[in-house]
């Protein structure tokens, strides 16, 4: 009997033993094509001998040292090119565990910011409905998914939510891409409006929406007017890389494609490539010198901040990210699963959209894909997909509630960046089998 206490009491997994490139095997030697990098994790594949040596080397000279008494040579060195390679004027990282960490801090140090600079009555948070921020609370506060937050909503914060930008789903058949892009931004200064303009302190929102809404990217002039509208009202900008950051979209980081930088990011999954938990908040010099010309001391913190073990890791994988040019590569092989998805599926009834960026591709399954209805929630098509898609040896991501929490089912796709041609065709024909066995019968 296992004391383990697993995601589901009652779906018990099976023992991972090994992994390898793409692949990950089971104690019974079952090889399963890792076509979600987990979550989005594994953007590097498993076994990386560079990345074990980075973690082996590190372990030997230096484990662990507490940051209340030290800095370490790996967390100086990732935090110096992880802002060589940033966006803006981002200039200071803060190293966390994991992505719920580093929103829980973007958070916080958002609050902080406007007190040190003695505008303690700017409190209020805006971020998206449909948005997934990480399981903290704060973090559980910011994000817009109903089914993750109503058991726990009397324990959280106050947070706003505006509409994501969705254009599958939400823009007008009258409406080009660029005006319902302008319409949905505007939903942003109409509620720092509606709050009060002096009392907002932050916006939070993914560039590529992920786990909540499958891949769906913002429309082109979206964030460029958020960045209008968060400067004019002086409210920080916030955004949430977690998922989709660290080359996953074809660009090191997301918002590159937006042409935008925000004030504070977000980044985790993709950074440590699942090789060591770690993630990291961003800001700008502006930020950080409010606190160093203020109190000195941001008013946060963990035990494993900036571990010299998982630093190491982390600047060994954004080291080749960028040496090898597999940011480029997750650009291009994105954009041949995408057209060997849309070949495969863009015809099929119950597909209703492919969208995505770079390794970073969604499915959102309808019922009827002429009404884009979705099917009833009672019928977990998404589960029966993720279980469909496991036993033909697929790793994939599929979520239930991507319209509102509760209606809507999509798969999310996110493979490590060395995928091959092959492997995106066994990628494809085992997607296809899931389909074909869930789908019709659900």
């Amino acid at each position: 009997m296992s004391h383990v206490f697993p995601r589901h009491t009652k779906k018990l997994p099976p023992k991972a033993v090994r992994g390898e490139g793409c692949y990950l095997f089971d104690e019974n030697g079952k090889a399963y094509l890792d076509g979600s990098g987990g979550a989005a994790v594994s953007c590097l594949g498993h076994g990386d001998p560079d990345i074990i040596a980075a973690v082996q080397a590190q372990a030997g000279d230096l484990a662990f040292a507490h940051t209340g008494f030290f800095t370490s040579e790996p967390a100086e060195r990732l935090a110096d090119l992880l802002i060589a390679n940033a966006p803006g004027d981002l200039d200071r990282v803060y190293f966390v565990s994991g992505g719920s960490e580093a929103t829980e801090a973007a958070i916080k140090l958002a609050r902080q910011y406007f007190v040190e600079l003695g505008q303690p009555e700017r409190r209020h948070l805006i971020a998206r409905k449909q948005s997934y921020h990480g399981n903290t609370l704060g973090a559980l506060a910011a994000g817009g998914n109903e089914w993750r937050r109503t058991q726990f909503s009397p324990l959280l914060i106050d947070v706003s939510h505006i509409a994501p930008c969705y254009e599958y789903v939400l823009r007008n058949d009258d409406e080009s891409a660029f005006d319902y892009g302008q319409r949905a931004a505007q939903e942003l200064e109409d509620e720092i409006l509606r709050l009060g303009p002096d009392t907002v302190m932050a916006f939070m929102a993914e560039p590529v929406v992920g786990a909540t809404l499958g891949a769906v990217p913002a429309v082109e002039g979206y964030f460029k007017r958020i960045r209008e509208i968060c400067d004019r009202y002086g409210v920080l900008l916030i955004l949430d890389e977690v998922m989709c950051g660290m080359g996953r979209t074809g660009h090191l980081f997301a918002c590159e494609a937006d042409g935008i930088a925000p004030d504070i990011l977000c980044i985790a999954k993709g950074l440590g490539a699942g090789y060591q938990p770690i993630g990291a908040m961003l800001c700008t010099d502006t930020i950080y010198q409010a606190i160093e010309n203020g109190s000195g001391l941001f008013q946060h913190g963990h035990t494993y901040l900036g571990h010299p073990v998982a630093a190491a890791a982390a600047h060994a994988v954004v080291e080749k990210l960028v040496s090898q040019n597999l940011v480029s590569r997750a650009a291009d092989m994105g954009a041949r699963l995408r057209a060997a998805l849309t070949e495969r599926f863009g015809q099929h009834p119950h597909i209703g959209d492919i969208r995505g960026r770079g390794l970073f591709q969604g499915l959102e399954i309808v019922e009827d894909r002429e009404a884009k209805t979705p099917f009833d929630p009672s019928r977990g098509i998404a589960g029966k997909v993720k279980s469909a898609a496991f036993n033909a040896g697929l790793i994939c991501y599929p979520m239930s509630g991507t319209r509102d929490g509760k209606h809507g089912d999509h798969v999310l796709l996110a493979p490590p960046f060395i995928l091959t041609e092959t492997q995106i065709g066994e990628l494809v024909d085992k997607l296809d089998v899931a389909f074909s066995a869930t789908i019709p019968a659900a």
